[in-house]
């Protein structure tokens, strides 16, 4: 059983409420909760396949409603989803906080792939790259390399850090949009924000690759951009009933 007011404690690391929410969707608000199309997270799982082929582990840690986690189970032997808040998604077990010591006790995965909180993405990047074996994979915006405080984890080998250090290996921003809805997935959704997926390689990871070794001695992340079309190639029919009930827990059937 877990601990009384466990995710409440957990989720004042996040973000203030907006005056007039009601107490759901101030919980929402704080949390960042904007799950991920399948669709996109499908994207994303293509995009570390095309990178990284191999018969991986991964950890989603912000899983929040599930939407990342089912679309990722395609491309990975075993996918592990944990939150720091309980969403109702059954994956998830008990709350775990990504940022916490905690969350050490969990090892042994080769890739680490969310959509976290942006304002802590810096910090998830910098815990999932002390824990993953091969890399690390953030959906976000793409507002997110617009940030001097960020600068030396996209491009450390520019700012004096040791050589090693992993670095931005692939940046794929998404040539058509990807609706994400408070509190929920919107399968109707639509934005005016761009996002990408931003990939990390661990420096021995990355030096299985012959050709790709060359673009980490130029130090330049390759863009892979993700085309026209994506959307409607990688949805599934039960995605929607399975998940696009905004502001509700997933239905679990059919989900082995």
């Amino acid at each position: 059983m877990k601990p009384a007011g466990k995710s409440a404690v957990m989720a004042d690391r996040a973000r203030g409420e907006v005056e007039g929410d009601d107490a759901q969707t101030a919980l929402w608000r704080k949390l960042e909760l904007f799950p991920t199309p399948p669709w996109a997270a499908r994207a994303g799982g293509e995009l570390i396949n095309e990178l990284d082929g191999g018969d991986w582990w991964a950890w989603e840690p912000a899983c929040g409603t599930g939407t990342m986690h089912h679309g990722l189970r395609d491309y990975f032997h075993t996918v592990l989803a944990t939150d720091i808040h309980d969403h109702g998604y059954s994956w998830a077990g008990e709350p775990l906080d990504f940022l916490s010591e905690a969350a050490d006790a969990i090892d042994q995965v080769d890739w680490i792939v969310t959509n976290p909180p942006f304002a802590q993405a810096g910090a998830f990047v910098q815990a999932a790259l002390r824990r993953a074996r091969r890399g690390v994979a953030i959906l976000a915006r793409t507002a997110l390399m617009e940030s001097a405080t960020r600068y030396p984890l996209f491009f450390p080998h520019l700012t004096g850090a040791p050589v090693g250090t992993a670095a931005l290996y692939a940046m794929a921003p998404f040539m058509e949009r990807v609706p994400m809805a408070l509190g929920g997935w919107d399968p109707k959704g639509s934005t005016a924000t761009a996002y990408a997926w931003f990939v990390w390689m661990q420096p021995g990871a990355a030096a299985d690759m012959s050709w790709r070794t060359r673009r980490l001695i130029n130090l330049r992340p390759e863009v892979w951009p993700i085309p026209p079309g994506t959307r409607d190639r990688l949805t599934k029919p039960d995605d929607a009933r399975l998940f696009g009930r905004k502001g509700a827990a997933p239905l679990l059937e059919g989900l082995s």
